[in-house]
């Protein structure tokens, strides 16, 4: 995206510091359409709203991919309101009745069955509304499984059917009345980097499944290989390799005409590149020899890197207004640690980076916040503003307006909208009327507000 016409567009339409998350849904409809097509035949990619839910995204993202998982009722009404048509598959390892009979009216495609009680109340849930559930077994693996960020199979955890249990789940699916098998579930690791290993461990996934299906003389229609395709925060450079992995896949045993459908639940690989979030450093201060840049905004606001204990990209846009009288802090050339507002010492994006100069009033911009940032947040831990949220959508194509009404927030303090007076010209999309989004994110037509900028 343009960073420098996204920044002026922020800057003048702010009547405080700078804070905001920032989405171009181009990029993100181009890498979508892109990863779909390198898909080999038999193959589904799925958006794991969990990522990011923002009305928008999963605008953007319907018809692109071959639907959308999700972990609650809450989600699944999301996806109904913004693409009613499109498939549901649901997961998450503490379904209530509630939420089960919610899968069931909604004609899910899967729901992702925890254990063998969850069976036998999808079942009872089913029957009380005389539906039919369609579900498929979560497995958890026995390890080893390849190294990634978390773990969610190859050890104890809360998620799936323990491996020596799934000749007893499959008897017991079989006993069900109101449940329809329809495969497997693997959804082992988080944030995998390695393309050649996550194609091998996609291949172990479709033979276990082979196996048990046949051994219990049962249909095999999917395998859904889950997630965790990542995305390395440390090295941007070098992103994941789904072009290798999707030749991995064509010469593997899954998909294609012949084998199961080959389901795939991609989050933060599809949404991560297309967010930003920007936000105005506060305070440049030196505290026992280390140097800290204090922003307005913090965890609160971008949760992931304080989850993870990782540092997250930024890079440093300076800013050369200054309209105080007095001399304004910074520093060059030297480790600065990016530090929130909140009153926690584990408020902090990035740690002991090096920079060229940062000052007050200049903004940092972190790259890749597209996933798993505000969608997991403590939004309102002590009551701070909450961001603004910009998409920026080139195929918005409606008439010109004002940057004020493009670039409209909610004051969240009041719970009134109010609109921000500036004069260049851009355009917003009708799409998104304020009142359906309660912290005012709106839609930007990228094209316009580069030209509106002159960039």
């Amino acid at each position: 995206m343009r960073i420098d016409a996204v920044v002026d567009g922020l800057r003048a339409t702010s009547d405080g510091p700078v804070c905001a998350y920032v989405y171009d849904l181009d990029d993100l409809r181009a890498h979508a359409a892109a990863a779909v097509a390198a898909l080999p035949p038999g193959c589904e990619l799925f958006y794991a709203l969990k990522a990011n839910s923002e009305r928008p995204i999963i605008e953007t993202l319907a018809g692109i991919v071959d639907g959308f998982e999700v972990g609650s009722a809450g989600e699944i009404d999301l996806v109904r309101a913004a693409a009613p048509h499109a498939p549901i598959i649901f997961g998450g390892p503490a379904k209530t009745d509630a939420a089960l009979a919610a899968a069931a009216r909604a004609g899910v495609a899967a729901v992702h069955a925890e254990s063998l009680h969850e069976l036998r109340r999808a079942n009872s849930v089913a029957a009380g509304l005389g539906l039919t559930l369609p579900v498929a077994l979560r497995v958890n693996l026995a390890g080893p499984l390849p190294v990634a960020t978390l773990a969610m199979a190859g050890r104890p955890t809360q998620f799936g059917i323990d491996e020596g249990d799934v000749p007893a789940a499959l008897a017991l699916v079989q006993r069900c009345r109101r449940l329809e098998l329809v495969g497997f579930h693997f959804h082992c690791l988080s944030n995998h980097h390695d393309a050649a290993g996550h194609a091998r461990l996609v291949a172990g996934y479709v033979t276990r499944a082979r196996r048990w299906a046949g051994d219990a003389g049962v249909p095999l229609c999917v395998v859904n290989a889950g997630g965790g395709v990542g995305v390395d925060y440390a090295r941007l450079d070098r992103p994941f390799d789904w072009e290798g992995f999707c030749a991995a896949l064509r010469a593997g045993p899954g998909g294609g005409p012949a084998g199961p459908v080959l389901r795939f639940e991609c989050g933060r690989y599809l949404v991560a590149g297309c967010g930003a979030y920007v936000a105005e450093v506060l305070d440049v201060k030196v505290n026992h020899g280390a140097w800290f840049a204090v922003i307005r905004g913090g965890t609160h606001h971008f949760r992931l890197p304080a989850s993870w204990g990782h540092s997250h990209p930024f890079t440093v846009i300076p800013v050369e207004d200054w309209t105080y009288p007095f001399p304004r802090p910074g520093v060059r050339d030297v480790p600065v640690t990016v530090a929130g507002e909140l009153c926690s010492p584990k408020d902090v994006l990035a740690r002991d980076v090096p920079v060229e100069e940062v000052r007050a009033g200049d903004l940092l911009w972190f790259h890749h916040a597209g996933a798993y940032g505000w969608s997991i947040s403590h939004h309102d831990f002590l009551s701070h503003p909450h961001p603004r949220r910009v998409f920026l959508d080139g195929s918005a194509g409606q008439p010109e307006r004002d940057l004020t009404v493009a670039f409209g927030l909610r004051d969240e303090a009041a719970g009134e909208a109010r609109r921000r007076s500036v004069r260049q010209p851009v355009t917003e999309a009708a799409r998104v009327p304020p009142d359906e989004q309660a912290d005012a994110a709106v839609v930007v037509d990228r094209e316009d507000l580069r030209q509106s900028l002159g960039g």
